[in-house]
């Protein structure tokens, strides 16, 4: 939980608005003294990368939509428009195109850090399904995104990907039409896109904000998967955490600006630099790479319908893992047969992203199959069957124990001997 606000207004206004509107009060507790387990390591840090690269996309995206045109006969050319004529345009839109692949890859190396220690586990399962809901967000907000440009490869990708929904029974037919807005994809799918793309940040924001209160409420998990016990397994937010986490974040950056400077295209699609034709279609249709181990999943399955069943469950079985996983320890350090079988699931999550690139033909798809199949195995059979068959390690008493070592806990007066047992 939130650390005691014990927060003293120093000035006369801070007291008057502390009586009325307590925010600072707030804020104290819960990102200065909010206590945090003392063994955090870097890997905990990707929360505050993600709020941070959220920021930037919303800066970004909320200037470029200034200079925007969401019509079919003007949004490439308004691109590009931006790139050569607004002031730092070309900035702008590197920031914003790379920010979205920076900021998923930050939520993946997030995800694969909860499923490693375990903190999708009670009694954080809540807190672990508002994730999967940011996951959820994010490919929604990234794809309408992608389609804004108007290029080839945008036009294509919003025809092949909202062709799906006419797989849903019944309503199938009606959702693409409403998502279309007509019978083809045009304008008014363009404008649906531009609309919901500047909206769902927003509510991105709404999640992230229930999925920190949560964090605070149950407080974190950490590398031991051991709970807090007292306070000598806890330190200050600020100064220990906020260190941590600024410096990986400039780290990050760093990684950030050498995509904005020396390759900004290289994670994008040469075709999207050709204005959209319904009447050409691109030899090979691939979406922006984080879509990549989904799409793989999708074109795995010869049926449409099918395909499509597979990838939402392949997004939604996620929010399962609290109940799939059958073991009563959290970290993968005291798990030997689980830590072997997170690397398969996280190599077969990479080899889904690979093929997801290639072309659906021959070996791609056959692998591509095995892959998927072993994906929902990782679910559905491995965690529940670990659990029950796997012999952990011998656990910590406590966090403090873990960091100091067995001894932490014994003061000088515990480890003296009584009077009556002293030796002679």
């Amino acid at each position: 939980m939130s650390g005691a606000s014990t927060y003293q207004p120093r000035s006369g206004f801070m007291k008057w608005l502390e009586a009325r509107l307590p925010i600072a009060g707030l804020v104290y507790s819960s990102f200065v003294v909010y206590p945090v387990p003392r063994n955090l390591n870097y890997w905990w840090t990707f929360g505050g990368i993600l709020s941070f690269m959220l920021i930037v996309q919303i800066v970004t995206g909320i200037i470029l939509a200034m200079h925007y045109t969401p019509h079919v006969d003007y949004a490439f050319n308004s691109v590009e428009h931006i790139m050569r004529d607004v002031n730092y345009g070309w900035l702008l839109r590197y920031l914003h195109s790379n920010g979205a692949s920076m900021f998923f890859l930050a939520g993946y190396i997030h995800l694969f850090r909860g499923f490693y220690y375990g903190s999708y586990k009670e009694p954080r399962e809540v807190l672990w399904i508002l994730g999967v809901i940011l996951l959820l967000l994010m490919i929604a907000t990234g794809f309408m995104g992608y389609v804004l440009p108007w290029g080839q490869m945008s036009f294509w990708a919003a025809t092949v990907i909202t062709n799906l929904f006419s797989a849903i029974p019944v309503f199938g037919e009606s959702i693409v039409t409403w998502l279309w807005g007509g019978y083809s994809v045009g304008n008014p799918t363009l404008n649906r896109f531009y609309s919901l793309h500047y909206l769902l940040p927003f509510v991105i924001v709404g999640v992230v904000g229930l999925h920190v209160w949560a964090l605070h409420v149950v407080g974190q998990n950490n590398p031991t998967g051991v709970e807090v016990k007292s306070d000598r397994d806890t330190v200050a937010f600020t100064p220990y955490a906020t260190i941590k986490d600024l410096f990986l974040i400039i780290c990050f950056c760093l990684l950030y600006a050498w995509f904005v400077f020396f390759v900004p295209n290289y994670l994008g699609h040469a075709d999207n630099y050709i204005p959209a034709n319904p009447g050409v279609t691109p030899p090979h249709i691939v979406p922006e790479w984080y879509y990549l181990p989904f799409y793989a999943i999708l074109r795995a399955i010869p049926s449409k319908l099918g395909g499509v069943v597979m990838l939402v469950s392949a997004i939604v079985i996620l929010a399962f893992a609290p109940w799939l996983d059958t073991s009563q320890v959290r970290s993968a350090r005291y798990r030997p047969l689980y830590k072997q079988f997170f690397w398969i699931f996280f190599l077969v999550c990479v080899g889904l992203g690979w093929l997801g690139s290639k072309p659906a033909e021959g070996g791609y798809v056959i692998a591509a199959r095995i892959l998927t199949a072993w994906y929902f195995i990782h679910f559905l059979i491995v965690l529940p069957i670990l659990g029950l068959v796997e012999t952990p390690k011998p656990l910590p008493n406590s966090i403090n124990e873990a960091v100091l070592g067995k001894g932490a806990g014994i003061t000088p007066q515990s480890a003296a001997p009584a009077h009556g047992d002293a030796k002679v």
